[in-house]
């Protein structure tokens, strides 16, 4: 037996040629670790525990970072008995690794651990980098101009979107009594639909790759939002941030693609949260308090409530409720209101929350044998309406209750309106104390109603319009008018299954004494568009419901027809909205009071806008005044360019005023200009 001194070599001889193949290997390759770039991510800021507790914190981490992927390898360095406080995590492929550093990073662990997450390639980079610091590139500042440009309109006109040739097309106009004003037209604007944010600010587009937001008075691009087959977006209301939705993918690549994924966006920083659900039920998956300092999520008995800017948990625990069904937050205050159906021989129950005390403010139970509840609430958070469908015992068919919880009164109390006929449509007035009603008589015979809520905890039925041919209601955003319209319906539509479809029947309404102002017929509508002042109302035929006869049609609040408007292939139209205003309640009333002396010059105005020959007179204005803006703009920059040749010609001496003047001596010339003798 030979014995060897020292320790034996393993390496090749220098003149070594390997000519074995990887398919003879490919039993043995595929066990060989896989490469550490961009798929192992280390994970940093990790509690450092001892082994009794060693199992426990695995368990958690785990739990964490198998949302973003499939993790194939663990590892928790130790030392003297406790971790050395980060961990390793080794993914299947380097997309899940992505993932989990993306929407990993910045996860609160606990009050005192928040962990940081890198890829190993990325952490070694770091490491190796130059000691010599280099200032980044300076990039340059693009002004876009004012994003409310135009609500400095000087006729105070809105704008609205419109889409069509079946959405190849889509443009901006601005309103005008008599025909559009074109701002913006571009071909494929969009690859599925566009949508203005809750104040007019951005007008966003939908692509494959994600979201774009556009504004300024040229609508230019303001900011890019990545997320890979976006379907649904939701703005809170404060427009600071953007809510994405991407469904599952159908693909066998990454088992990652398998779940709903669901992004919040800083919209001006770019910045973003991820989160993963099991599925979409109910959209949209959270919903904001009116300032946009909370978000709510609904999962199985539990109520989570989110904080911002930190995205994180209110108070670190969700809020358990036992069979909750669905929740909404007040309009103008921070109150959430929620429902639990009934349980054996307790009732079905809403209750309203303060947050984030989570004070409850009022609790009311329903009635037994509920077959739907929904939760309306009026725009200036004054009402909230719990619209509950249920069967009584021994009868048949659903009766409806309509329970309105006064928000402003003392404990909030509630008055009850109980209506056995089948109820088609509800709506609160947006700016008021009424709403209106359409219930079924029998089939095919329709009423609508209209209720006062009085301060008294009376609800007064003020009048009912009885056999009319309407399925639908809208009120103005200002309140007191209001349009009963039978639309046409698609069967397959979810929120209209039920209702009879329609032919376009329409009857403008106000409510102050309950008059019929016109009934008009707008054949095959299929959508009702108020502007946001509350002036003008849109009806159209969308190429998505009706494919002939696509057009939309303008009207005043009192129901005169004002333009008809033909688009080939017509799908939408959205009206860009306002924010809320600046003025307070007393001056609005005092503008109110002045009506008539304002009236005059707003009558003057209109006239010279529908006459064609005044509009054409002030085009011809103001071509005119544009050339000798241009001209004088020339003729300055000439003079200019020449002032020095003109000192050179006149030997160094300037005798051209300009300036300032106060170098200048005033002197005085008289002469006469004609000498007459008349004869006395």
């Amino acid at each position: 037996m030979a014995v060897y001194e020292g320790e034996p070599s393993f390496s090749d001889p220098e003149d070594f040629v390997d000519d074995i193949e990887d398919e003879l290997l490919s039993d043995l390759l595929q066990g060989t670790p896989l490469e550490v770039n961009g798929i192992c991510v280390m994970v940093d800021n990790v509690p450092q525990v001892g082994p009794e507790r060693l199992d426990k914190l695995k368990s958690y981490i785990h739990k964490i970072f198998t949302e973003f992927g499939d993790i194939t390898t663990e590892f928790y360095p130790e030392a003297d008995g406790m971790t050395k406080g980060y961990a390793f995590m080794e993914y299947a492929t380097p997309a899940q690794a992505l993932k989990a550093v993306q929407r990993g990073d910045g996860y609160q662990l606990d009050k005192q651990h928040t962990l940081r997450v890198t890829t190993v390639s990325g952490f070694d980079r770091c490491m190796n980098m130059s000691d010599d610091w280099e200032p980044p590139e300076e990039k340059p500042f693009k002004d876009v101009g004012s994003l409310h440009h135009w609500l400095l309109d000087p006729d105070c006109c809105d704008q609205y979107s419109v889409m069509y040739e079946s959405g190849q097309k889509a443009a901006v106009f601005s309103n005008n009594a008599t025909e559009p004003i074109l701002v913006m037209e571009r071909k494929e604007w969009r690859d599925t639909y566009m949508h203005w944010s809750p104040k007019g600010t951005y007008l966003q587009t939908f692509h494959q790759k994600g979201i774009a937001l556009w504004g300024s008075e040229k609508l230019e691009l303001i900011q890019r939002l990545n997320h890979q087959g976006v379907s649904r977006t939701h703005f809170s209301p404060c427009e600071r941030y953007l809510v994405t939705y991407s469904p599952p993918m159908d693909t066998k690549e990454d088992p990652q693609t398998h779940k709903h994924i669901v992004i919040i966006w800083d919209i001006k920083s770019g910045q973003n949260k991820g989160f993963h659900c099991e599925s979409c039920t109910h959209w949209p998956i959270f919903k904001w308090s009116h300032d946009g300092m909370f978000f709510t999520r609904m999962t199985q008995d539990e109520l989570s409530i989110y904080e911002t800017p930190s995205m994180d948990l209110l108070d670190k625990k969700s809020l358990k409720i036992i069979g909750i069904k669905d929740f909404s937050w007040s309009p103008r205050d921070n109150i959430v209101a929620f429902w639990v159906p009934e349980d054996k021989h307790i009732s079905a129950r809403t209750t309203l929350m303060q947050i984030p005390s989570r004070q409850e403010i009022r609790h009311h139970n329903l009635l037994f044998n509920l077959v739907t509840c929904e939760m309306h609430w009026q725009r200036n958070g004054d009402y909230l309406c719990v619209k509950v469908g249920r069967t009584p015992k021994g009868a048949q068919g659903v009766v409806t209750n309509f329970e309105i919880f006064r928000m402003r009164d003392k404990l909030a109390p509630v008055d009850v309106v109980e209506m056995k006929e089948s109820v088609v449509a509800f709506a609160l007035e947006p700016n008021g104390s009424r709403f209106a009603v359409v219930h079924a008589e029998s089939p095919g015979r329709y009423n609508a109603s209209i209720y006062h809520i009085k301060n008294n905890g009376k609800i007064e039925l003020i009048k009912t319009f009885e056999n009319q041919q309407v399925n639908s209601i809208f009120w103005s955003p200002q309140g007191r008018f209001l349009v009963l319209a039978g639309l046409r319906k698609k069967e397959e539509d979810e929120e209209y299954q039920g209702l009879k479809s329609m032919n376009g029947a329409l009857a403008f309404l106000d409510t102050s004494d309950c008059t019929m102002m016109n009934t008009a017929e707008h054949y095959a509508a299929t959508d009702v568009e108020w502007d946001p002042t509350g002036r003008y109302v849109v009806t159209s035929v969308s190429w998505w419901r009706h494919k002939v006869d696509n057009a939309y049609w303008l009207w005043t609040s009192q129901g005169r027809l004002l333009q008809k408007n033909n688009k080939e292939r017509f799908c939408q139209l959205l009206w860009r909205p306002r924010p809320a205003t600046l003025l307070s309640d007393e001056q609005i009333k005092a503008i109110s009071k002045d009506m008539k002396r304002f009236s005059k010059v707003f009558e003057q105005k209109d006239r010279l806008s529908q006459s064609k020959a005044s509009k054409e007179l002030v085009d011809r204005r103001r071509a005119m005044v544009e050339k000798y803006r241009l001209y004088r703009q020339k003729v300055s920059q000439v003079y200019w360019e020449q002032r020095d040749l003109r000192l050179k010609l006149r030997e160094g001496v300037d005798t051209e005023l300009y300036g300032d003047m106060d170098d200048c001596e005033e002197e005085t010339v008289e002469f006469v200009i004609s000498d007459e003798r008349i004869p006395v």
